[in-house]
Formats: C-alpha cells, structure tokens, sequence
C-alpha cells in the first residue's frame, strides 16, 4: 500500500499522512491546530480531514457557538464523536443533544443538520464507497 498525505496549502504548509497500514492520530495536536488557523478566527468553522481512504474517512470539525451545518445528507453511514463542547443534531424525526464524550451513529441518505449550542470539535467518521469519493 503506497502511504497517502494531504495537499499542502498556505494555510496547512506540514503534510500529513493521510493513509497507510497504519495511521497514529494525534487528535490534541490537530484539535490545537484547527484552532490556529486563520478559518477557524474568521469564520464560524473549520475542519481537517485526519484520515482518507477507500471506505472510510475520518474528519475533526469546529463549530463556533451557534454555526448551524444546514440540512444535509451523507452519502455512508456516519458516526459523530463530541470530544469538546455541545451540539443539537437533527434528522426529520428526532433531535438529540451530545456534549463530551457522547456520540451517534446515522445510516446514509437521512437528511440532518447539526447546530453548535456551544464551541464544540467533533470527529465525523464517515463510509464512503471503495474507489469513490
């Protein structure tokens, strides 16, 4: 298996690997990281993609207190992991409140939106389909 990192940009100028055997996360250090970058002091979010690869994808999202992520649906199935602070997540039929250390699971194509009651950073992990992005 050939190790995969990201695109460097000018905001995120270090690689990560993105995908091998085996991947060592360091959710503090992109949790400290995430919070350093000029999208997460202008705007009301920020993300970054910590793992990638056919059939899963594993990605550390920051909501300012009261970002709202509209009405949406996942293409897999997902699961939503709050490592700081609280969120509302909604489908058509059922609203749950999660703070630190609670989580879901949602089966693909339920449309949900997600709306930060405070500053929160959680881990989205999501299936993709093998080969497909």
């Amino acid at each position: 298996m050939e190790e995969k990192f990201n695109e460097a940009t000018s905001q995120r100028k270090k690689d990560h690997l993105l995908d091998a055997p085996l991947v060592s996360i360091n959710i503090p250090a992109f949790i400290e990281q995430l919070k350093q970058e000029s999208t997460w002091k202008d705007s009301d979010r920020n993300s970054i993609t910590v793992f990638k690869t056919d059939g899963m994808r594993i990605v550390l999202i920051g909501l300012h207190a009261g970002a709202e992520m509209a009405k949406h649906t996942a293409s897999g199935h997902i699961s939503v992991q709050v490592l700081e602070g609280q969120i509302k997540f909604t489908t058509d039929d059922k609203s749950v409140e999660l703070s630190k250390g609670q989580m879901l699971a949602l089966h693909q194509s339920i449309p949900h939106s997600v709306l930060a009651i405070q500053e929160t950073i959680f881990l989205l992990m999501l299936t993709t389909l093998a080969g497909k992005e």
